[in-house]
C-alpha cells in the first residue's frame, strides 16, 4: 500500500533529500519526487497529484511559508503538507499551521516519528477523500432530483394558458432541492386554476413535501371539476390539508395562494392559506390585492374549514403571486428586498407580458442580493387578462 503513495520532496540540501528519500524507502515509500525550492515545489504540485508534500522552510527563491501562502491564496484542492523544520523554529511552524500545514517533523527524519506523521496525515487524507467521494455522489443525486423537481411543474405556459388568459412562472430553489412549487392548469376550455405555495423548511424533505402537495392539489382539482363543475380554491385547499394534517409528526406546514379564473369574463375565486397575498397589476400601477381571508397553512389543523374571496381582472389587468422567498430576499448586509422594493418594480412592468414582469422580479432580486447566498426558494407567477 505504501508503494501506491506519491510523495513530493521540497528540500533543497540535496543531503536532506538524499537522507529523506532514504527513510522513505525504508517504510516502503517509493514513489517520491523532489524539488529543489518552493518555485520546483508549486510547479510540481500544479502538474501531478500527490498524496503528501514534505516542505522544508528554509529555500532559496521561495520558502516554505511562501509556498504555503500561495497555495492558501489558491484555495484548491492541494494535497496534505507536513512541514520540515529544526525545533528552534516553532514559531514559524505556528504559522505553517495557521496556513494550512498538517503537521511538522524535525530534520532528524527519526524513522518511527516519520512512519506515524506520515500514518495520520495519509489517513486523515484518506477520510477526506472518502468524504470528497461520498459529497460529490450526495450532489450528484440532488441534482437529479433537482431536475425531475422541476419537471413536476408545467413550462409550456402557451399550452395552459386559455384563449384570453396570458402566463409565465419560474421557481429558483435555494438549494439543488426546495420546497417552493407553483401550477397552473386548465380545468376546463376558459377556465384557468394558478397558484404558488411554499414548503416550511429547505432541502429534500421539503421537496417531497413539494411534490406531495402539488398532488394533492391537482388530485383535488381534477375531482372537483368532473362533469364541468367550476371548484372553488378553498374546496381544493380543504382536501389537500386533510391529508397533510394527517399524521404530521414533522410539522410541516405549507402556505398556498390559489386562484381560479375564467379566461372569458376574468372572474373567479382566490384563496389564500398562511401566505403573502398577491397584487393586482394594470395601468400603469402594481397595488396588493386586500380584503382577503387570512387562513391558516395547510398541515397544521386537520379539517379546517377554508373560504375563498371574489376574484374579477379587468381587460389587461394581471395577477401577480409570489413566495416571501422575494420579498425576503438578503442582500447580505441585513437587508430585505422587501414588499415595497417589490411593489415599485412590479410597477415598471405593470401592463408588460406575465414573462416580462417575471424576469423583471427575478432580475431585481439577483440585482439587489449582489451575489450573496439564496437564503430561500424564490417562486413568482404572472397571469394577465387580455
Amino acid at each position: 500500500m505504501s508503494e501506491a503513495v506519491s510523495i513530493l520532496v521540497v528540500e533543497d540540501s540535496s543531503f536532506n533529500r538524499l537522507v529523506l528519500k532514504k527513510r522513505l524507502a525504508e517504510l516502503g515509500y517509493t514513489g517520491i519526487t523532489e524539488a529543489v525550492d518552493g518555485v520546483e515545489g508549486l510547479a510540481a504540485i500544479e502538474r501531478g497529484a500527490f498524496d503528501i508534500v514534505l516542505l522544508d522552510l528554509e529555500m532559496p527563491r521561495l520558502d516554505g511559508i511562501g509556498v504555503l501562502e500561495a497555495l492558501h491564496a489558491a484555495r484548491g484542492a492541494a494535497p496534505p503538507v507536513i512541514v520540515i523544520s529544526a525545533l528552534t523554529e516553532m514559531e514559524k511552524i505556528v504559522r505553517c499551521i495557521e496556513l494550512g500545514a498538517e503537521d511538522y517533523l524535525p530534520k532528524s527524519f527519526d524513522p518511527p516519528l516519520l512512519r506515524a506523521r506520515l500514518g495520520a496525515v495519509l489517513e486523515k487524507k484518506r477520510l477526506r477523500d472518502l468524504a470528497d467521494q461520498r459529497l460529490a455522489a450526495l450532489e450528484a443525486e440532488l441534482e437529479s432530483a433537482r431536475a425531475a423537481q422541476l419537471d413536476l411543474v408545467p413550462r409550456d405556459f402557451a399550452v395552459i394558458a386559455p384563449p384570453g388568459l396570458s402566463l409565465h412562472a419560474a421557481m429558483i430553489p435555494a438549494r439543488q432541492v426546495g420546497g417552493d412549487l407553483y401550477d397552473a392548469v386548465r380545468l376546463a376550455p376558459g377556465l384557468l386554476l394558478a397558484g404558488v405555495a411554499d414548503v416550511s423548511g429547505k432541502g429534500a424533505p421539503a421537496g417531497l413535501t413539494m411534490a406531495r402537495t402539488l398532488g394533492l392539489i391537482r388530485a383535488a382539482a381534477v375531482m372537483l371539476s368532473a362533469g364541468g363543475q367550476v371548484p372553488d380554491p378553498a374546496a381544493i385547499l380543504e382536501r389537500a390539508n386533510d391529508d397533510l394534517s394527517r399524521e404530521n409528526e414533522s410539522q410541516t406546514f405549507v402556505t398556498v395562494v390559489l386562484a381560479a379564473i375564467d379566461a372569458a369574463s376574468g372572474t373567479g375565486r382566490i384563496a389564500l392559506a398562511g401566505h403573502e397575498p398577491p397584487f393586482i397589476l394594470g395601468n400603469g400601477a402594481a397595488r396588493v390585492l386586500t380584503g382577503l381571508s387570512r387562513q391558516p397553512p395547510l398541515g397544521t389543523m386537520e379539517g379546517y374549514p377554508y373560504r375563498s374571496d371574489p376574484l374579477a381582472l379587468a381587460p389587461g389587468q394581471a395577477l401577480f403571486l409570489f413566495s416571501d422567498g422575494v420579498t425576503e430576499a438578503e442582500d447580505g448586509a441585513d437587508g430585505f428586498f422587501g414588499r415595497e422594493r417589490l411593489a415599485e418594480r412590479l410597477a415598471e412592468t405593470a401592463d408588460a407580458p406575465p414573462r416580462a414582469v417575471v424576469d423583471t422580479v427575478l432580475e431585481a432580486v439577483a440585482g439587489f442580493a449582489g451575489g450573496a447566498p439564496q437564503a430561500d426558494d424564490i417562486t413568482v407567477l404572472a397571469v394577465r387578462r387580455g
